[in-house]
């Protein structure tokens, strides 16, 4: 099991989405814990080391657990994403590690990895989502 925080934040009906150099689908930004880390700290590193931002620590928020088949693994290879809401300060660019990123609709599900489709499907039903 591959364990990962992942950041949901949505504007105007559509979640930022980021896209590694040289794979073909955007996922929601975050990453693998380092020894020792709590999910928060995981998130603010990985955050800053994508997007160069600042998550406010005080604003971050669970937004749900999610399981699905790891993206460019073997099959059977399941990632377990605890995804979090929060604020932020900075200006969003993609760093040296992403190469694009993306503000994504409903529409935009077929494009994101299967871990992604999974909260793309919950932020819709919850009306977060166009």
């Amino acid at each position: 099991m591959i364990d990962k925080t992942a950041w949901i934040h949505v504007v105007d009906g559509r979640v930022l989405a980021a896209r590694s150099a040289g794979k073909d689908k955007f996922y929601l930004p975050g990453g693998k814990r380092e020894p020792g880390e709590t999910d928060a700290e995981t998130l603010i590193r990985e955050i800053r080391e994508e997007l160069a931002v600042e998550i406010v620590p005080e604003s971050i928020a669970p937004a749900g657990t999610f399981e699905a088949q790891a993206h460019g693994k073997p099959a059977g290879t399941l990632v377990r994403t605890t995804a979090y809401s929060a604020d932020y300060r900075g200006t969003l660019r993609a760093s040296s590690e992403i190469e694009e990123i993306a503000w994504l609709a409903y529409a935009d599900r077929p494009r994101v990895s299967l871990m992604a489709q999974l909260i793309f499907d919950h932020l819709h039903e919850a009306g977060e989502l166009e």
